[in-house]
């Protein structure tokens, strides 16, 4: 049996109490020992699977023989951001689903992300991190809008090769969903600050509080910069809209997490953004969001977590690690099951959910199984929050103000899938804002890609739009 060395995590029954990290990350000796289970493939099949195109073997083969600033130097030259991906990547359907130790008999792939994890946060702990300032190299400028993983990928790249770049946040902090989605349990913030901070120290300048479109005209930046990226994401939460969505208790899970992570309510009265928990909560959706929902609503206090999906375990969009974390936690799973209407007390209080029994028959039009209720099958759950997991829309404050900036029949704006390159002449975008929701790692893959064709754009060498 050729398993992964094991990663160190805190136990179930003391991590639900509290917002600590749950993986506690391998030692030296454990990292090394890990390294040494990669075969160094000449064909290095798990590059393919990597969006940013990392050089797994070669950081591996450093680390493995004790060249860690080596190891750290080949990450940082393709991943601006090594200590956030080594936590929430899905190393498991990318480079590692690609891995051919993976691939032997009995056998578990190289756990690249951990090593990732590992690299990174020796080099935050061992290494003082010089950065030439490149930035006004060039007379260039961009806009970047938006300081979610697209954005500040984007925005790192292009400041390497000497644009002058801002970024514009309309929150007030930066990392867009790395800030406000990702529990604190998953992805601390002190890492996603860390990060940052070597972003602005490559001359990058953020403006936080600032809602392009509204605080800033678009037509003032198209007069102001040479070039625009858009990374805004896909932020507005959908509701299933059954009756009773009003009722008091009834979140999406946009508005909790936000509460929850980046307004610290899980540090409440530290901070003062109280968040109302129910005793029986009901987090309907499976995806990664909805293991974040349920896992921080018990370490707020329910005494009951129930995630409600109506298709089954086998189509569920979650990583099966956060799955198998839930799991451990106490959360219970009601698979085939689809709520149709919430109940509310006399005070207009969510106080139970009726749900209706599902069957998967034939496929949809994703391709997925298709759920199909089973005709008499009602009951009702004692609940006393709800919290809607069920994906998120594009923004509309931005791409309304857009004059000329063409959409898909989705909303999400409309691009050339290799380049970026939008309707609007030196105007890109790229990431949730154009894929819908997608992962961090696929919408640093659209800045990286994205800054490379701005770069070529701004250089003469290309212009998709020239008739």
């Amino acid at each position: 049996m050729n398993k992964k060395t094991p990663m160190r995590e805190q136990s179930p029954d003391v991590r639900k109490r509290n917002f600590n990290e749950v993986a506690l990350g391998y030692t030296l000796e454990e990292a090394v020992a890990e390294a040494q289970r990669c075969l160094q493939c000449p064909t290095h099949p798990c590059v393919s699977g990597c969006p940013v195109g990392i050089d797994i073997p070669g950081f591996i083969r450093e680390l493995r023989e004790g060249r860690l600033e080596e190891s750290y130097r080949i990450l940082k030259s393709y991943n601006n951001l090594p200590a956030v991906c080594g936590r929430v990547c899905p190393q498991e359907v990318q480079c590692e689903f690609r891995c051919v130790v993976g691939k032997m008999k009995d056998s578990e792939p190289v756990a690249i992300g951990r090593l990732e994890r590992f690299v990174a946060d020796w080099a935050a702990e061992n290494l003082e991190e010089k950065v030439e300032e490149s930035a006004g190299q060039r007379k260039e400028k961009v806009a970047i809008v938006g300081s979610g993983p697209a954005g500040l990928t984007a925005a790192a790249d292009l400041a390497k090769i000497g644009y002058n770049v801002d970024v514009f946040e309309a929150l007030h902090k930066p990392g867009g969903v790395l800030v406000y989605g990702i529990p604190e349990f998953r992805l601390p913030k002190r890492i996603v600050e860390r990060e940052v901070n070597y972003i602005e120290k490559l001359g990058v300048r953020i403006f936080l509080n600032t809602v392009v479109g509204k605080t800033i005209k678009v037509k003032d930046l198209l007069e102001e910069y040479d070039a625009i990226f858009i990374g805004t994401g896909a932020g507005t939460p959908k509701f299933m809209g059954i009756p009773g969505t009003n009722l008091n208790g009834v979140y999406s899970a946009n508005e909790f997490l936000t509460r929850v992570n980046l307004m610290k309510a899980y540090l409440f009265p530290d901070y003062d953004t109280p968040v109302r928990v129910g005793k029986r909560v009901a987090v309907i959706g499976a995806g990664n969001t909805a293991m974040d929902a349920a896992r921080s609503a018990l370490r707020l206090g329910a005494e009951k977590v129930y995630i409600v999906y109506r298709r089954t375990e086998n189509e569920m969009p979650a990583r099966r690690e956060e799955y198998h974390h839930a799991l451990e936690e106490g959360i219970e799973f009601l698979w085939l099951t689809l709520p149709v209407r919430y109940l509310g007390d006399a005070n207009g209080n969510v106080e139970a959910m009726e749900c209706v029994r599902m069957e998967l028959k034939g496929v949809d039009r994703s391709g997925r199984p298709k759920p199909v209720p089973v005709e008499g099958s009602n009951f009702v759950l004692e609940i006393d929050m709800v919290i809607e997991a069920i994906g998120q829309g594009p923004n509309r404050v931005l791409l309304s103000e857009f004059p000329g900036l063409e959409l898909n029949e989705r909303g999400y704006i409309k691009t050339d899938r290799d380049t970026g390159a939008t309707s609007v002449r030196g105007v890109f975008a790229g990431g949730d804002i154009v894929t819908g929701a997608a992962t961090v790692i696929e919408a640093m893959g659209a800045g990286k890609r994205a800054a490379q064709f701005i770069h070529s754009y701004l250089s003469g060498e290309w212009d998709p739009w020239q008739k």
